[in-house]
């Protein structure tokens, strides 16, 4: 018997051979079985022992404490992301004036976890922000502005029932860990 195609040499078990359809079905099975494999594989690359990216805390001293259990930001995968910063000045622990002082320390103590974090604002991707009053959007708008270049980030604004310590304004972001 003489071979005619060459995948008959590795289709053919103990004088069965398989037709066209058996070789499509088998090749099929192994092309998926090589894919859960390497994705497998992959994914317990990224952080050895637990098939997900591994998460790193990050903290500044310039930006007020966390006032419960979580994290200034947090850095997992390609992302870094900051918790809510409301207008608390780190030195003296106290909410900082009006809306407008607020949005600016919120802002500031955003910039100080990014630098702790070896980004800036430009790596900023998205932003949400919680207004107590949504009256004061175009304070905030504008204050916000002034920390952003084109391309800006996504954002989401919206009014909440409160915030923490009474703020004003909590401002939280994620930024591509470049």
């Amino acid at each position: 018997m003489y071979i005619t195609d060459p995948a008959d040499l590795f289709l053919r078990t103990e004088g069965l051979i398989l037709n066209t359809t058996h070789k499509i079905l088998l090749v099929l099975v192994l092309v998926f079985s090589c894919g859960i494999v390497l994705g497998v594989l992959y994914t317990h690359s990224l952080a050895p022992g637990t098939g997900y990216p591994a998460k790193t805390a990050i903290a500044s001293k310039q930006a007020p404490e966390p006032i419960g259990p979580y994290s200034q930001a947090v850095r997992s995968g390609g992302f870094v992301y900051l918790s809510g910063q409301v207008g608390i000045d780190p030195a003296t622990g106290n909410l900082t004036g009006e809306i407008e002082e607020q949005t600016i320390r919120a802002m500031e103590n955003q910039r100080a976890v990014l630098a702790e974090s070896g980004l800036s604002f430009s790596d900023v991707v998205q932003t949400r922000i919680y207004l107590a009053d949504l009256n004061d959007f175009t304070t905030v708008n504008r204050v916000y502005g002034t920390f952003f270049t084109a391309p800006y980030p996504a954002r989401s604004t919206v009014q909440v029932a409160g915030l923490p310590k009474g703020a004003l304004v909590e401002i939280e972001m994620v930024a591509e860990n470049r």
